[in-house]
């Protein structure tokens, strides 16, 4: 942790909707004028697309079927630690990008799929800010959470999770229903020892839940809307949350615990705004009284 040099982490599993937290932090930082350092946390990956794919057909050729991106022999821990660590000393670290489709790979001309090379932070960020799987990962050797000032969980109960993942998979990347059920099973011992032990460990988690039939994820049509879901907000800390404020702002919204707020699924950007804009305010305020 470092009051010169904030750590922003946004972490949830494929499919969990952090790519949309990441908007509304976006939103914060362009009202409020400050300047963040983007990381991707598939950048972090160890190997890239055609690698992975060989290093898995290896694995069920040993009859390995637990081999997945979630765990670390896919993942570099170490060196997600160590930007974490540097960025937060220095202001500084070194980062690279995934290329995930023709888009993104055409400026470097490179082949979707792969990473570009290690290359150190362009200077002068405010804070820097992580969206991906290991936010706030912790093992035997590594500890990435503990370098974070900012930890958020974006954690949909589980079978909300598995239908967000069958109808992405399905729609952008033309799988069948068999193929993401086998992924998931394929994924689910490193889900339970690397990802979901992570929200343990996080400052505030946003976990939308479903009041329709979710019941079997692997047949619904659509994905439940935020109309049709209720959003829990847990707080690790909530000495200093105002909860008086925040529950009238969010209307019809309630206290099912003294660190847990619910409210309606269609408020959560709202929600996102008005409890992490002061908290990327106090941050700011240490680091401007260092500099």
């Amino acid at each position: 942790m470092s009051s010169r040099h904030p750590v922003i982490a946004v972490t949830g599993a494929s499919g969990a909707g952090t790519s949309s937290v990441m908007r509304t932090f976006q939103q914060i930082f362009r009202r409020e004028d400050i300047k963040a350092a983007y990381v991707e946390g598939d950048s972090f990956h160890r190997y890239d697309r055609a690698e992975m794919k060989a290093r898995m057909t290896e694995a069920l050729e040993h009859d390995d079927h637990t081999f997945s991106h979630f765990g670390p022999d896919s993942n570099l821990f170490d060196e997600l630690e160590n930007l974490f660590a540097t960025f937060g000393e220095s202001g500084t670290g070194k980062v690279r990008k995934y290329l995930h489709d023709e888009g993104e790979a055409a400026p470097y001309q490179q082949s979707p799929g792969t990473f570009t090379p290690w290359d150190e932070l362009e200077p002068g960020a405010d804070l820097l800010f992580y969206e991906g799987l290991h936010g706030a990962v912790a093992t035997d050797e590594v500890d990435v959470a503990r370098h974070a000032d900012l930890l958020v969980g974006v954690v949909p109960v589980i079978n909300l999770e598995w239908i967000q993942k069958v109808q992405r998979d399905k729609a952008e990347r033309g799988y069948s229903t068999e193929a993401v059920m086998e992924t998931i099973l394929r994924r689910m011992p490193d889900y339970v020892h690397y990802i979901a032990p992570q929200f343990s460990r996080t400052h505030v988690n946003f976990q939308r839940v479903p009041v329709v039939d979710t019941s079997n994820p692997f047949i619904a049509r659509t994905i439940p809307t935020a109309d049709e879901s209720m959003l829990v907000i847990r707080f690790a800390r909530p000495a200093g949350i105002d909860f008086p404020y925040l529950l009238s702002m969010l209307h019809d919204s309630f206290m099912s615990r003294p660190n847990t707020i619910v409210c309606p699924g269609g408020k959560m950007d709202l929600a996102m705004q008005l409890i992490f804009t002061p908290m990327i305010w106090r941050l700011m305020e240490r680091r401007s009284s260092l500099n």
